[in-house]
């Protein structure tokens, strides 16, 4: 074991008297009330109204979350469905378990029927909430730490997270400290939320401009950030699919920014 490392916390839940509290959820809806707090702050800057607001979100976050949790139990169908599994655990959702790609594709999709359905603009709502969905996915992460999960390779860096025997995955029990991918993302996320409030300030990026840079950042890190995880996931030839679909995604947000930038320019938030 490192000299330095980062410890993992004992516990993953408390009690409430006969509740029982677990700390990713706690994380998760965190994460909620912030991305919330800072979507509606920037929606109301974009003139948009509050009632409309609390609205799509109420309808995004109950969409998302089954969408998050759809995905993952699809393409991780193995931890649930099978000889000695439980198949009902997989509605156990304060265990760990949420796709981003299936949170955001369903939630979004929540999200802009609802906008079609009162005759408002989707671009200024996903512009909205772009800053405070990426803070949110960095404080998800830190479920993630206390669950013990989604770590990286082995490694001896001072900053080594320390994972407890019952947690490694075979191949890897003589190991004590992985990279803290977790960390990763979450310092990357919080990076990238920083960094939209700043290019929105000096750019003005409307009319869905805010929203797919948030995407691309979101994908380029994960890219990164999955090529270290040593988690069971499922392969595109010698890929992990989360790598394939970030890396996809990437490419359709660059291609899309620059079909935006070109209609678009510098645009005026009255009229997105």
């Amino acid at each position: 074991m490192s000299q330095l490392s980062i410890p993992s916390p004992s516990i993953d839940a408390f009690h409430l008297g006969p509740l029982t509290i677990h700390i990713y959820a706690l994380c998760i809806l965190a994460g909620i009330v912030i991305a919330y707090v800072s979507g509606e702050r920037r929606y109301q800057a974009r003139d948009g109204k509050q009632e409309h607001f609390e609205e799509l979100c109420a309808l995004g976050v109950i969409a998302g979350i089954i969408g998050g949790r759809l995905y993952h139990v699809i393409t991780d169908h193995q931890l649930y469905f099978g000889p000695g599994r439980t198949w009902y655990h997989a509605f156990f959702i304060w265990q760990g378990g949420l796709g981003i790609w299936g949170a955001i594709t369903l939630g979004g999709l929540a999200i802009w029927l609802y906008c079609r359905h009162k005759g408002i603009r989707f671009a200024p709502v996903a512009d909205s909430l772009a800053p405070g969905i990426l803070a949110a996915q960095a404080i998800g992460r830190v479920g993630n730490w206390f669950n013990q999960e989604l770590f990286g390779l082995p490694t001896s860096l001072p900053w080594g997270l320390e994972i407890d025997l019952a947690h490694r995955p075979a191949g890897y029990l003589q190991y004590a400290t992985f990279h803290p991918t977790f960390l990763y993302e979450l310092l990357w996320s919080l990076a990238g939320a920083a960094f939209l409030v700043w290019a929105d300030r000096r750019w003005t990026l409307d009319h869905g401009r805010l929203f797919t840079v948030y995407v691309a950042i979101y994908t380029f890190g994960r890219f990164w950030i999955e090529r270290l995880r040593i988690d069971p996931a499922h392969h595109v030839g010698q890929w992990r699919l989360n790598d394939v679909t970030a890396f996809v995604v990437f490419i359709g947000a660059v291609v899309t920014l620059i079909v935006l930038q070109r209609r678009y320019g510098n645009g005026d938030r009255m009229t997105s």
